[in-house]
């Protein structure tokens, strides 16, 4: 009998909440489809198959005959499915209720589906930490996948990988097993023959060798080139299946729980905190990056053993490179706790539904996927946090307050305003910049835009728009999305432009009176005061009021002039028409004349990409997109909005101000190349100043936010909503 080995191909397929139906439906169509397919042409081969909370609620809605497929593959014990969190969070980001919580809502709709409970588990990202076991068990999980690089890092040598290990956590036993490194590589992107001699190379005698490949499903058929190299003219799913039937004697698939039954665990291992090798490199700083990403590399393919301990960056410290994901998984943590607080009952479940939704991983971190770079999706993401922030206080009774708190969970304070129609969160040490600003009704995060900064991928686009990038790929005409450098226009460099501070709403710049509006739109308007990002005092704290104040100073030929700013916030209105006021005061405390224009930036997204025309600006009685810049001189009105959302802001003030407004756009990665992407826009409201000494100057801007439909309302009663 010749040497023997076992296959274990777990496929992960995943479609983030917030993704629009048409992607879903084109990925369904060049996916998961055809390889359901494929396995219903060889029922010989069995497969593990995972299918995320949002996926499977699209099929269910939109492919229900895909599912009842899938129960059949099933039922002939072709087919494993195996679950994880619902909705693919990262477990280790979740407060442990909502881990376990998450986990056994994925247990029952597969139980659901299928009659039996899943005995695996995927974790989003492969992020590992070593008191998961303490969930995944009470969970109702048996077994989960890791990477090659995680069992690196517990000293485990690449021959040692072809099996399971258990571990534990306070006494909670669980088996991983870790995706073979080459058959990663190899599947689908190299020849078939290199994929059976690789495993044949692997073979023993007594055939209690596993090879695991645990990997995403999208590279079959969903990733760019991929398509006609796995369904069209190269059929290599085809292939390789064939393949595997061909070499049946000595090459046996079977599923993840089926070896498990089978063949017990090589050993222990203790895992470190860790994720797949991509993500190592990704979460660390662009000039960590530069240095570590080569020395990886380098190691890795020259074999060499320190490669183990060269990890990279700890998944958390996402936390640390954006504030933006800061701020969502912290607005995560508040949610949380207030829906744990609610009784029991249909609004409670409604609540821990949008809290679940609002864990989906994919805008909590940015890699090769876009990540919290995908408005739309980091928008949804919001839109769930605030429905069940809005419902859990609802259920509570909410009066208007307003206390300090440490929002972000950086040791300093700051405020947070509650209100029955909007939660405003304002950022002391941080120009007083209003961080959040959600609006209940309509479910939507006003200032939940991103900064544009440097990112570690931006000297590829560079190189490449230089002529200058080398081809990275080794295969057969067939490259890995890890391995492609494209973009989706050309000079896309010239738009790399930075911010040197945080995009928050109602700051305070101070220009130079010669200032133009394409100096603003070119990111060139330099301040010359120390007001847009510098700490303020708090004052005045009421439940609907603030002032907050700095003593700065505005730069000038004869050096730093002192000046002392005075902003003021004030709510009011009801839920479907909230308002926020906003004051600023400055004094010249010099004792010359100062010339500046004084500024009051917003920061704001109304989903207005790619020209959307739901999402517009209004002024002078003009409407033009959202995504478009312009200026107007001497205005007291200016409006902006989304129809598709139902929301309409309307700012006036109480003297004419000149307005300039821009996009802010992105430069990202994603799996199909660079792109810009729009962030939100940019309004600066400013007028030219001469202030005397000890004169003072005020200017008033009051935003009033017109809801035009109550989603709480819609969701809870869509009777009576319809009436």
């Amino acid at each position: 009998m010749p040497p023997r080995i076992s296959l274990a191909l777990a496929i992960h397929n995943h479609q983030p909440v917030g993704n629009f139906g048409w992607v879903i439906a084109e990925v369904y169509e060049r996916a998961y489809e055809p390889m359901v397919a494929a396995l219903e042409r060889h029922p010989s081969i069995k497969v593990a198959l995972h299918y995320t909370g949002p996926l499977l609620d699209w099929l269910r809605a939109e492919r229900p005959e895909f599912l009842d497929r899938l129960r059949g593959l099933v039922e002939r014990d072709q087919v494993e499915l195996f679950g994880g969190g619902y909705y693919e969070p990262v477990l280790a980001a979740l407060p442990e209720r909502d881990r376990i919580g998450q986990l056994l809502r994925m247990g029952d709709e597969l139980e659901k589906l299928t009659g039996t409970r899943p005995q695996g588990a995927w974790l989003a990202e492969r992020v590992w930490e070593p008191s998961l076991p303490s969930a995944l068990v009470p969970g109702g999980y048996r077994w989960t996948i890791l990477d090659d690089n995680h069992f690196r890092g517990a000293s485990i040598p690449a021959d040692r990988m072809w099996g399971a290990y258990v571990t534990e956590d306070q006494g909670n036993l669980v088996t991983v097993f870790g995706t073979e490194h080459g058959l990663r590589l190899l599947i689908p992107f190299h020849e078939v023959d290199e994929v059976i001699e690789h495993l044949r190379a692997h073979a023993t005698d007594d055939g209690r060798r596993l090879g695991m490949m645990g990997d995403d499903g999208e590279k079959f058929g969903a990733w760019p080139t991929t398509w006609e190299h796995c369904w069209g003219k190269g059929r290599w799913v085809d292939r390789f299946f064939g393949a595997l039937e061909l070499n049946g004697e000595w090459l046996t698939t079977l599923t993840p729980s089926a070896w498990l039954d089978r063949e017990g665990p090589i050993g222990r291992v203790y895992v470190p905190t860790s994720s797949y090798q991509e993500m190592g490199e990704w979460v660390l700083p662009p000039e960590d990056g530069a240095v570590f990403s080569p020395l990886l590399h380098q190691a890795v393919a020259n074999g060499r053993p320190e490669a183990r301990w060269l990890t990279g960056g700890f998944w958390r410290n996402f936390q640390v490179r954006y504030r933006e994901v800061n701020d969502l998984h912290k607005q995560m943590l508040r949610t949380s706790s207030k829906v744990a607080a609610m009784p029991a009952g249909p609004t409670r479940d409604a609540a821990l539904d949008h809290l679940y939704q609002g864990q989906s991983n994919d805008c909590y971190w940015h890699g090769l996927f876009g990540g919290i770079y995908i408005s739309h999706m980091r928008l949804a993401t919001f839109e769930h946090l605030i429905a069940a922030e809005d419902l859990a206080e609802t259920a509570a009774g909410i009066e208007p307050d307003g206390v300090v708190i440490d929002l972000d969970l950086d040791g300093r304070p700051d405020v947070l305003f509650t209100h029955p129609g909007q939660v405003v969160g304002i950022d002391l040490d941080e120009g007083a910049g209003i961080g959040s600003w959600d609006i209940r009704a309509a479910r939507h995060a006003l200032t939940a835009v991103m900064r544009r900064r440097p990112e570690a991928y931006h000297s590829r686009l560079r190189e490449q728009e230089g002529g200058s990038a080398p081809s990275t790929g080794d295969n057969k005409g067939v490259e890995s999305i890890h391995e492609l450098v494209r973009s989706k226009e050309s000079n896309l460099a010239e738009h790399l432009v930075y911010d040197p501070y945080e995009r928050r709403s109602g700051l305070i710049r101070c220009l130079a009176v010669e200032a133009s509006p394409e100096d603003f739109f070119a990111g060139r308007a330099q301040d010359l005061g120390d007001f847009v990002d510098g700490p303020f005092a708090l004052d005045v704290l009421e439940r609907d009021r603030l002032v907050a104040t700095r003593a700065g100073s505005v730069r000038t030929a004869a050096g730093q002039q002192p000046v002392r700013i005075e902003k003021t916030i004030r709510l009011s209105g009801a839920r479907l028409d909230p308002v926020l006021d906003l004051e600023v005061a400055i004094e010249n405390r010099s004792r010359t004349s100062l010339n500046f224009r004084l500024a009051v930036e917003f920061a704001i997204t109304m989903l207005g990409g790619g020209a959307n025309p739901a999402a517009w600006w209004e002024m002078v009685g003009k409407r033009s997109p959202h995504d478009g810049r312009g200026e107007e001189t001497g205005i007291t009105t200016i409006a902006q909005g989304n129809d598709d959302l139902g929301i309409r802001v309307e700012a006036t003030t109480d003297r004419p101000l000149d307005a300039w407004w821009a996009p802010i756009e992105t430069v990202s990665n994603s799996e199909s190349g660079f792109e810009r992407v729009y962030q939100g826009s940019c309004l600066l409201l400013s007028f030219p100043i001469e202030l005397r000494p000890k004169a003072r100057e005020a200017v008033r801007i009051r935003s009033v936010v017109t809801a035009g439909r109550d989603r709480a309302r819609e969701e809870l009663n869509p009777a009576g909503a319809r009436a």
